[in-house]
C-alpha cells in the first residue's frame, strides 16, 4: 500500500457507501503501516469472504483469499488469531447485496 493504512481504509468505505454498500472498521489497527484484512458480507445470501493483501512470486500485490470458507463466524476466528499474531492489522467490513469488494486493486480468482 502507498497511502498511510487509515486514509486507505478510508478511501475504501467511501468507495462501498458510494456504490450502495455499508461499510464499518471492525478492527483498527496501526494508522500508518497496518495490514488490512476486508471481509465481504452477503446477508440475503448468507454467504461472507475474507480477502487480505498478498505478493504474487513475480512481485506484484494483489488481493486473495487466505481462508478458503465462506462461513462467517469462521472468518471472523480467522481475523481474530490474525490480530493476535499481528496487532497492527485492520479489519473492515462491506456488508454487499452484490458481494462487490471495491478494492480497485487486482483480486486473485479463486
Amino acid at each position: 500500500m502507498l497511502l498511510s493504512s487509515d486514509i486507505w481504509v478510508g478511501a475504501l468505505i467511501r468507495r462501498a457507501e458510494k456504490g450502495g454498500a455499508f461499510a464499518t472498521v471492525l478492527r483498527k489497527g496501526d494508522p500508518r503501516a497496518g495490514a488490512v484484512l476486508v471481509k465481504i458480507v452477503n446477508r440475503a445470501e448468507g454467504t461472507a469472504r475474507l480477502l487480505a493483501e498478498a505478493t504474487r512470486g513475480d512481485g506484484d500485490r494483489v488481493w486473495m483469499e487466505p481462508a478458503a470458507s465462506r462461513d462467517e463466524a469462521e472468518l471472523d476466528r480467522y481475523a481474530e488469531r490474525a490480530a493476535r499474531i499481528d496487532p497492527d492489522i485492520w479489519v473492515v467490513e462491506i456488508d454487499d447485496r452484490e458481494g462487490r469488494h471495491f478494492l480497485v486493486e487486482p483480486v486473485e480468482k479463486t
